[in-house]
């Protein structure tokens, strides 16, 4: 049989099996624009590989949750009063004020900028919510570390492009800024997927295993982030000069 010819058929989507390789264990992708390709020997039976390919339904799923949270149109922003931001899931409205004050704050629900730093507005924000989201995660980090009996070197808050988090053998997990706009529970989700990667790196039975262990409701938070990941700031900004009036 020409593998290279083959395509499989999953719930709808075609997956087109690619001839590479001399291990017989297939390898599963998912490419940018949300398509499937399978990679296999070329002597693996086809019979083999659709049920390879019915074992990994569930992942599939969850991966094409996550890509298709941050390729929705994105959420812009514009630097003028009353534009809302979020953090940890409420609405704050933005408040450019005068004052001698050089940091970005949250005072009584308003998220208030200095007008000396206008000038690269987005950017000062974005850094008021990775310093903020770092103190707010900190003591988290440690409780679901104790759970998960893992011991990370560092946790930080980063810019992560199309990803909530990530983490690296040598203990650093890493959580996107935007993260920080989520409820507690979501963020808290993202935190533990990332933490519970120290022990298992790859998403298989025993890292989902290990996860519900920790955090039994896994399931439900990573489905209701699917969807409100198509809500959250990236951190495009809109200039308020071009909407039109």
């Amino acid at each position: 049989m020409d593998i290279g010819a083959m395509t499989l058929r999953l719930d709808g989507m075609l997956v087109p099996v690619l001839a590479g390789g001399s291990s017989r264990k297939a390898k599963l992708t998912i490419e940018r624009d949300g398509s499937l390709h399978l990679k296999a020997a070329p002597d693996v039976e086809r019979a083999e590989l659709e049920q390879f390919l019915a074992s990994k339904r569930n992942w599939i799923y969850r991966r094409l949750a996550d890509k298709e949270a941050f390729t929705a149109e994105p959420v812009t922003k514009e630097l003028v009063d009353g534009e809302g931001y979020l953090y940890l899931g409420r609405s704050h409205q933005l408040r450019i004020v005068n004052t001698d004050d050089r940091r970005v704050t949250l005072q009584r629900g308003k998220l208030i900028l200095p007008q000396s730093l206008a000038g690269s507005g987005h950017e000062q924000i974005i850094n008021w919510y990775r310093a903020t989201g770092l103190a707010w995660l900190k003591p988290r980090a440690k409780d679901w570390s104790t759970r998960l009996r893992v011991d990370p070197q560092t946790v930080e808050v980063a810019d992560l492009g199309n990803k909530w988090g990530s983490a690296l053998p040598n203990g650093r997990v890493r959580i996107h800024w935007a993260t920080m706009q989520l409820r507690p529970p979501l963020v808290e989700y993202v935190l533990a997927h990332e933490l519970a990667h120290l022990r298992e790196p790859h998403h298989g039975p025993a890292f989902w295993q290990l996860l519900g262990r920790a955090m039994p409701d896994f399931d439900q938070r990573k489905s209701v982030l699917a969807e409100a990941g198509t809500s959250i700031w990236m951190g495009v900004s809109q200039d308020p000069e071009r909407v039109p009036g």
